[in-house]
């Protein structure tokens, strides 16, 4: 229910209702029954249990309107990025012939991703192998110079871990993707500002992902949890983990 007390501005009430309608048509999507291939990377096991089991998340950690907003925009960024690299003269493709997007499934459909795009050619400038894969972020200010510092491995681990993952799965498809580095682009929401890193395939960083996911998939199967990721409710995954609640109670 909508809260509009006196010290409410105007501008709060009408966010008010556009928050409203956009959490409300957040949940009447159908909840994923797969483990995405985009989050194999995150470091705790419990935290892709409770994602691959739709476990409810804790009172007030559910996405709001003001995610739900900043998820919006992101996918605007990613369709001009797009309209940039074709412009660049950059041969990228984001959908098939049947109008879906490019992915993969693979355990009987239980680890699925999809890819943001498949490039085909490029300036020969570029230096590029093809085909490559072609994956987008958008990011504040603060997290792109972090990733165009130190670069998509070390600032954003779970960003590598998807690419590596969808590398290594989209071989079936698109035959020779994984003998090409990937086209990472990260476009800075503040600025503008674009980073593109070329990410060779990492199987070793594949292959723990895999192993892990299998890990996931055999503990939901037997209804055990697997361990956390700390020992401390206060670690800092912990601590915004949608699930820490759940996760930490008596009987967790």
């Amino acid at each position: 229910m909508l809260d509009f007390n006196s010290s409410k501005t105007f501008a709060d009430r009408v966010n008010g209702f556009i928050d409203l309608a956009l959490e409300e048509e957040n949940k009447k999507q159908t909840p994923r029954d797969y483990l995405g291939g985009s989050r194999l990377g995150v470091e705790c096991k419990r935290a892709l249990q409770f994602e691959y089991l739709n476990t409810p998340k804790d009172e007030g950690r559910d996405f709001d309107g003001q995610l739900l907003r900043i998820f919006a925009a992101g996918h605007l960024f990613e369709d001009m990025a797009i309209k940039w690299l074709r412009a660049a003269g950059v041969e990228l493709y984001t959908e098939k012939k049947d109008g879906h997007q490019f992915g993969f499934s693979v355990a009987k459909g239980r680890i699925r991703g999809h890819v943001d795009g498949i490039i085909n050619a490029a300036p020969e400038e570029l230096g590029m192998g093809f085909p490559a894969l072609w994956e987008c972020k958008s990011m504040n200010n603060k997290s792109w110079r972090k990733t165009q510092k130190d670069g998509v491995a070390l600032a954003h681990p779970v960003y590598a871990g998807q690419i590596a993952t969808y590398q290594a799965y989209m071989e079936g498809s698109v035959s020779g993707i994984s003998n090409n580095p990937a086209l990472f682009t990260a476009i800075n929401k503040d600025t503008a500002e674009l980073y593109h890193e070329l990410v060779p395939f990492d199987c070793t960083l594949a292959q723990k992902l895999t192993d892990k996911a299998v890990m996931v998939l055999q503990a939901c199967d037997a209804g055990e949890l697997l361990p956390r990721v700390s020992n401390t409710s206060t670690h800092h995954i912990c601590k915004f983990c949608s699930w820490q609640d759940r996760c930490w109670g008596a009987n967790a």
